[in-house]
């Protein structure tokens, strides 16, 4: 009975083995089913199943419909017609499995099953029960059938890039980095495309390397591109060496041996006079990554004939042509510009400078610049030897300027500014005026260089104060006419340049009379200016329209001085602002106006120890303006001021020293004379 339990027992655990066994397989034999376009790539992913999770010595291989058409024996991969070029392992540190494989440049044909098998040759048995199964479809391959692989090929070997069409009629363009190929005449040359589409390159180039594009049209319009890529390799070479080099006496540099190569650079080698420089042995010199040499400081026993030869895994093509190295001292400043240079429009300027090499024998190249890359102003600008002149100067021309100086070696600079006055705008000169009944016609003359500056009119009848003012609307015009006067009446007349500096000098005064009026000429003529009055009915000179200010007057304030005034009795109705002007006793220039809409203002400083002339204006919605008396102000320096207030306060103090003393004495005196008092009495 007991050996009845057991056998049960032994065919119970077989059979349950034999299931896990027979579910596991199956479960790994499940199917992957994956989807392609043609031209597409796909991965394939299988996971190595090893004996005890012990990695052995095992041959991979991959079966399409029970054919193999790739395997990797002991790390040599092989794949059949038609797979080459396509199909490679998925590279290590992806979340893949060891022998996942991936697919590319997808065509029709690869539609099918796929199994991933693994072959264990040192071990009996030589299989495991770890075939994966994979179904690919291929879907989209309605105008290509065979779209382009990747190649790798040797420079000067011909190569074909196959494409081929379903339709016979489709038009087929190739495209090299996205350009088409019949912009590119140097691969167009060396090039034709097969009636099926396929590109043969006849001489592969070394400029070939890169992105290839098959683009198929049909005849319904419909479009469809697959690309491939092209490895062109070639040994280590030479591209460009100059004949002659100059290196900067006791600066740093680089020598550069400019050469391509595919597969990378593995090595380069430099000859100096016929023998091998090997930096290692050089003081001062060493290595960069790129093979250039770096000198870290250059002197007389580095010139000499280098070559270089550049080394990839198929070698080289040989060396340079030799590079004739010269050690050249480089330029030196002889004579330098200041740092600073002020002039005023207008003027003419000479900025120095001169160089000369290191060793003294040549001159190097001097040239000027504008550091804003700005150029220098034609016609006006010139160098001489060096030196930079220019002339005329504008107010734009101010700035940084740079000289430089260069030869083979090297290059340096010296700097220097230009700095252009803000100068106000000349007086007009040669005032002349004609004269009607009302009017009168004033023409000059623009001072200086500005005669598309802004001008204004100021007259005023010569029997009274107040000025009027009457801006020239034309820019740059040279002649007004003054209207609304009164006949047989002598007016003095000023002309004012203006600039986006401000106000400039006034022209001399002239004095102009109006034509006296012919007989029977009566104010109430139309013709003539009517009299208007005030709301209380006074006349108010037809002249006039509006009163000047009153009571000007400037307090010293906490903010610093305080010009106040009161408004004017006339025309206060058609009042616009107050303009309020100042400037320093003896000077013609106006130190600054302020506009305001107020009855004063604050000006936050004047010059200690100087005597200014205030004036404010009243100006009217027509800009008609009427001026103020003028009011003169002497500033006295602060120092004084604060030694006055110092003494004042010292004199208080010692008049209350005083005043605390005697009170105290009278305070003692009669304390003394009342205890006396008592003693007595006792």
């Amino acid at each position: 009975a007991s050996r009845a339990m057991e056998a049960a027992a032994t065919l119970s655990l077989f059979f349950f083995f034999a299931t896990g066994v027979w579910s596991q397989m199956e479960e790994e034999k499940k199917p992957t089913y994956l989807t392609a376009a043609v031209g597409d790539s796909v991965v394939f992913n299988c996971p190595l199943d090893f004996p005890h999770d012990v990695a052995i010595p095992y041959v991979l291989r991959w079966n399409k419909e029970h054919q193999t058409v790739f395997s990797s024996n002991d790390g040599v991969l092989s794949a059949t017609d038609g797979y080459e070029q396509r199909v490679s392992l998925v590279p290590a540190g992806l979340p893949m499995g060891k022998g996942s494989i991936n697919l590319t440049a997808i065509r029709e044909t690869d539609a099918g099953w796929y199994e991933c098998r693994i072959y264990f040759p040192n071990r009996t048995p030589s299989t495991r029960p770890n075939g994966t199964w994979f179904h690919l479809a291929v879907d989209g391959g309605n105008l290509l059938t065979v779209p382009p692989t990747n190649q790798t090929i040797m420079e000067g070997k011909a190569v074909e890039l196959t494409c081929v069409t379903k339709e016979a009629d489709s038009v087929i363009s190739w495209y090299k980095d996205g350009v088409i190929l019949s912009e590119l005449p140097d691969l167009l040359s060396r090039s034709w495309v097969a009636p099926e589409g396929s590109l043969t390159i006849r001489q592969a180039s070394m400029d070939d390397l890169g992105s290839f594009t098959c683009e198929v049209v049909n005849q319904k319009g419909e479009k469809q591109a697959a690309s491939s890529f092209l490895n062109v390799t070639y040994p280590a070479k030479i591209v460009y060496s100059p004949r002659e080099i100059f290196l900067p006496y006791g600066r740093p540099t680089l020598l550069d041996c400019h050469f391509r190569a595919n597969p990378p650079l593995i090595t380069l080698r430099w000859e100096k006079d016929g023998f091998l420089f090997d930096p290692l042995n050089v003081q001062g010199v060493f290595y960069r990554k790129n093979g250039s040499l770096f000198f870290e400081r250059v002197d007389e026993s580095h010139s000499g004939e280098y070559t270089c030869t550049p080394f990839n895994s198929l070698g080289t093509e040989g060396p340079s042509p030799p590079i004739h190295v010269v050690v050249q001292r480089p330029p030196v400043f002889t004579v330098t510009p200041q740092n600073l240079y002020l002039r005023k429009v207008g003027d003419s300027i000479e900025i120095p400078c001169d160089a000369l090499d290191g060793d003294g024998t040549h001159r190097p190249t001097i040239v000027w610049f504008k550091k804003d890359g700005t150029p220098l102003p034609a016609g006006r600008a010139v160098v001489t030897g060096g030196n930079l002149t220019l002339s005329n100067i504008h107010e734009n021309d101010g700035g940084l300027y740079q000289c430089v100086a260069s030869n083979e070696a090297a290059t340096i600079t010296s700097e220097t500014e230009l700095m252009v006055e803000n100068s106000v705008p000349r007086a007009p000169h040669n005032l002349t005026a004609e004269s009607t009944l009302t009017s009168i016609t004033v023409r000059w003359l623009p001072g200086g260089s500005r005669a598309s500056g802004d001008f204004s009119i100021w007259y005023r009848p010569t029997d009274m104060s107040e000025w009027r003012t009457m801006r020239i609307q034309s820019r740059g015009s040279s002649e007004a006419t003054v209207g609304n006067l009164l006949p047989g009446r002598e007016y003095e007349l000023m002309v004012l340049s203006q600039d986006s500096q401000g106000d400039g000098m006034f022209s001399k005064a002239l004095r102009a009379r109006t034509k006296t009026p012919p007989p029977g000429y009566t104010q109430e003529n139309p013709a003539s200016p009517q009299p208007w009055h005030t709301p209380t009915g006074a006349s108010i000179d037809p002249f006039q329209q509006i009163s000047r200010p009153l009571n000007v007057r400037v307090e010293l304030s906490a903010e610093g001085y305080l010009v106040e005034w009161d408004p004017p009795t006339l025309g206060v109705d058609i009042l616009d602002h107050y303009m309020v002007r100042w400037f320093r006793h003896g000077h013609e220039q106006l130190a600054e106006t302020m506009e305001t809409n107020t009855n004063s203002v604050s000006i936050p400083n004047l010059e200690e120890q100087s005597t200014y002339i205030f004036t404010v204006t009243a100006v009217t919605n027509n800009k008609y303006m009427s001026e103020s008396d003028r009011l003169t102000l002497q500033v006295p320096a602060n120092g004084r001021t604060r030694v006055a207030t110092l003494a004042t306060a010292m004199g208080v103090g010692l008049l209350l020293a005083a005043l605390a003393t005697v009170w105290y004495v009278r305070r003692w005196y009669r304390n003394n004379q009342l205890k006396g008092t008592h003693i007595s009495s006792s």
